[in-house]
């Protein structure tokens, strides 16, 4: 069936989209009044007061911070039952399941320790849920873990964590890989809705802005039930910065300084919360010079600034609540090729079209803030209504998005201001969930939702994929109940997604001599890369899981999952260089959607003196589609434009299985001291192999293990609080199970990284926090390695380097300071 065949469907969900913005008055009015509240009083063990805890019911997005006398009160709530977490700094957090009705009261007592129960996560899930009680298996990173770390960019930021690697170009250009799987098989979240910003590219990171996040919830495994395409291998959801508490206006200030490549960084945020009026503010803004490792010394073009805004409006009544989040991201990033000297092998750098001789870069482009003329520059701004509504048989989520990323590298050294590839992508989200009231036991949840995307290429000079529009669409259903020590969960979808991409033809610019596409009617000396190609893909996903809780210390989990993919647009019709990859890239319009069956088993058990975790998991795809190099005839590389490497993508049967085990030892009563513990191993085979040069899957991961040695102190000394020092250990065993037919990929050796940190808050007299310090120093033995996810691994590599090396190594020592400003007013 043709894409045209389904435009009906397109202009209708658009215009219920905006029937629903100009009618939400008239809806809300409609809506029952909810005048439940919930209250109590937080206390710990011993019975003495709390003030600060706060209390959070995390499918409301709800809370209150308990004042001097310990009570809290959450008002404008829904009747209904639901998870309800207390929290406080060096206590354990207390969750709880609460029947809301009129004026409810819960009070909780909180246990001193510095032994963190399991988080309640949202992601992925019908209803908010302990990690432990959830059989999909979960992550959740919370901020001390993003304060406590440096990175150049939040997927960096939690890379370490076992499962979780990224792809990189350089320091702030990182794509996650969740189990060996990445690219559009990981869908990225903002806050629960989809991020959307040209993930088939190498080339340029995830469009968010970094000291914006609060905390990050993975889910590591098929989450198209709830998600649709695109979530085939997992979820990423970066979740921001929560609004000040009800009555109150905050803020914060943050800076921090890294000394590989001079990278200075700072944000501000202000919110306020008034009568259920909420508002929240932030500016951003890092600049970073070229980094540094001790083989290369300084990388050419591998500086970037990076500016982000964001501003957020909510109300909250008793018919529910609508949020207005509005952003804006805009880096400058430089474009590294790896090209040297062939004497020196100093770093060069294009300055003709022709490209007949290069230059030696000098110092002082080495140590500057200054982009080079050729550059990418990525923008991408973000509009999201979110609404719930309280009914009275549930509660109803709409929301909707709009994105905007827009991507222009400038790759003409002598037209720097005509951008090479240019493309402008438009994306309309949708997302309605029902979440009934709970019914003899059971939490289901019955939703659409999906996207209509357009993507236009036409205003640059480099073609390598072709304008198009794409229109998703996927009704599901979940559902959860507890049967005493038993959890069991699972759900059915059906997703379908309509593509079309343009003919496009491409004739000479008379003047500068660059294609340029051509809409004329002659077509004399026009090139046509691009035929129009029509497609409808469709599949259906489902989960199933249980978990079953032996007791409060004890619990083993087991899931089931089909996960669907649909090839993206790269996979499809690529045809051309692939700017700021030395790849001349070849799609194949005959690919199928990419079908998962995922089996998770795994445990946990906490104690007193130990935490332990442990999970393995079993996945194979059908239709898998990777890239690989192509050939010529006489064995060496093929090239059809000069410099660039060809690769061509294929399609296999493959599998993927490994697992993750973490061990965290806390001796009581040394609660203060932890030694923790991961590794993470996952194993990719194409099983459509045709000999052992091919029998393993490309940019699989190495083993990967980290082991850390942690002191947290609660008041070590006057002046001092919550204050932490910790020493890391991160382990990369070398890769050599590798693709290596068509010399599509090398072995990387082993590494071992020794990472060290110390921080902590700096108080008044009244033990009121002044700010935050903490120092940091990565890979303090400056070791050089090159991690196997890393692209810039393969540029410019030279098999008679007289240094024995070939490609660009990843950052070498860095040592870093974060200083965090609390503000209140």
């Amino acid at each position: 069936m043709k894409s045209k065949d389904y435009l009906p469907i397109k202009k209708n969900a658009l215009s219920t989209i905006l029937l629903f913005i100009l009618f939400q008055p008239f809806f809300i009015h409609a809506m029952p009044a909810n005048n439940n509240t919930l209250s109590g009083k937080v206390t710990d063990n011993a019975g003495n007061t709390l003030p600060g805890a706060v209390v959070q019911i995390p499918d409301l997005k709800a809370g209150a911070v308990a004042d001097s006398n310990g009570y809290y009160l959450i008002e404008n709530l829904p009747k209904g039952k639901f998870v309800v977490v207390a929290t406080m700094i060096s206590y354990t957090s207390f969750t709880q399941n609460v029947l809301i009705i009129g004026n409810t009261k819960q009070d909780f007592k909180l246990k001193e320790s510095a032994i963190e129960k399991q988080e309640v996560v949202i992601t992925g899930q019908s209803k908010a849920t302990e990690i432990r009680r959830s059989p999909v298996p979960i992550i959740a990173i919370n901020n001390d873990y993003l304060k406590e770390n440096i990175s150049t960019n939040i997927i960096d930021a939690i890379a370490k964590v076992p499962g979780v690697t990224a792809v990189t170009t350089g320091p702030n250009v990182s794509k996650p890989y969740i189990r060996g799987l990445g690219y559009n098989r990981v869908l990225t979240l903002y806050d629960g809705m989809r991020q959307e910003g040209q993930q088939w590219g190498d080339e340029h990171g995830i469009e968010v802005d970094e000291y914006s996040i609060d905390r990050i919830e993975v889910v590591k495994g098929p989450s198209s039930l709830i998600y649709g395409s695109d979530a085939l291998a997992g979820v990423v959801n970066l979740i921001p910065t929560p609004f000040a508490p009800e009555g109150k206006i905050i803020g914060s200030v943050q800076t921090e300084y890294q000394s590989n490549n001079n990278l200075i960084g700072g944000s501000g945020m202000a919110s306020g919360n008034k009568n259920g009026f909420e508002w929240l503010g932030r500016v951003s803004h890092k600049q970073a010079m070229d980094y540094q490792d001790p083989v290369d010394g300084r990388v050419y073009a591998t500086n970037y600034s990076e500016t982000d805004a964001n501003a957020t409006l909510g109300l909250k009544r008793s018919w529910g609540s609508s949020h207005l989040d509005l952003s804006l991201f805009d880096d400058l990033q430089a474009i590294p090729d790896g090209s040297r000297d062939s004497a020196s092998r100093q770093f060069t750098k294009q300055i003709t079209e022709a490209d007949t001789y290069r230059p030696i870069v000098s110092n002082s482009e080495l140590n500057t803030y200054t982009l080079p003329a050729l550059h990418q520059h990525v923008q991408h701004y973000r509009a999201m209504l979110s609404n719930n509504f309280n009914l009275a048989n549930g509660l109803l989520a709409i929301d909707i998005g709009f994105e905007s990323s827009v991507r222009r590298e400038f790759s003409h050294p002598e037209y720097t201001d005509i951008p090479g590839l240019y493309l402008q992508m438009n994306t309309y989200i949708y997302d309605l969930k029902y979440y009934l009231a709970e019914m003899a036991g059971w939490n289901i949840t019955a939703g659409v939702n999906g996207m209509y995307q357009t993507n236009k290429v036409t205003n640059g000079t480099e073609f390598i994929i072709p304008s198009y529009n794409e229109f998703d669409i996927g009704p599901f259903v979940m559902a959860k109940k507890t049967f005493g020590k038993l959890d069991l969960s699972g759900g059915i979808r059906y997703d379908v997604r309509t593509f079309h991409n343009d003919a496009l033809l491409t004739k000479p610019d008379p003047v500068t001599g660059f294609d340029m596409a051509y809409t004329g009617s002659d077509t004399t000396g026009t090139s046509k890369p691009f035929s129009n190609y029509d497609h409808t893909f469709s599949g259906m996903t489902y989960s199933a899981g249980a978990t079953y809780n032996f007791s409060e210390h004890f619990s083993a989990k087991a899931n089931i999952a089909r996960g669907f993919r649909a090839p993206n647009i790269a996979e499809i019709s690529a045809n051309g260089v692939h700017p700021g990859t030395n790849i001349y890239q070849i799609g194949n319009p005959n690919f199928q959607p990419e079908f998962s069956l995922q089996e998770d088993i795994g445990v946990d058990y906490v104690s007193q003196h130990i935490s332990i975790s442990a999970a393995i998991f079993n996945n194979n795809i059908s239709n898998y589609i990777f890239n690989k190099k192509v050939l010529a005839k006489n064995g060496q590389d093929s090239v059809i434009i000069a410099g660039n490497q060809t690769f061509q993508f294929q399609q296999s049967a493959a599998q993927l299985y490994g697992g993750e085990l973490n061990i965290d030892i806390h001796p009581h009563p040394l609660d203060w001291l932890h030694f923790e513990n991961g590794i993470s191993v996952v194993y990719g085979i194409n099983k459509g192999a045709a000999n052992d040069s091919s029998k393993y899957l490309p940019f699989i991961p190495p083993i990967h293990g980290t082991s850390e040695l942690r002191g947290n102190f609660k008041h070590p000394f006057p002046r001092l609080k919550n204050a932490f020092v910790k020493i890391t250990a991160v382990y990369y065993a070398a890769q050599n199970n590798v693709y290596l037919a068509y010399n599509t990929e090398t072995s990387t050796p082993g590494y071992t990284l020794i990472n060290c940190a110390i921080g902590s808050d700096i108080t008044n007299k009244k033990g009121k926090t002044l700010f935050n310090i903490s120092l940091f120093a990565d890979n303090i033995f400056d070791v050089a390695y090159q991690d196997h996810l890393s692209r810039l691994k393969y540029f410019e590599p030279y098999p008679t380097d007289p240094r024995g090396r070939s490609g660009i190594y990843n950052m070498g020592r860095n040592i870093g300071v974060k200083l965090y400003f609390p503000l209140e007013f």
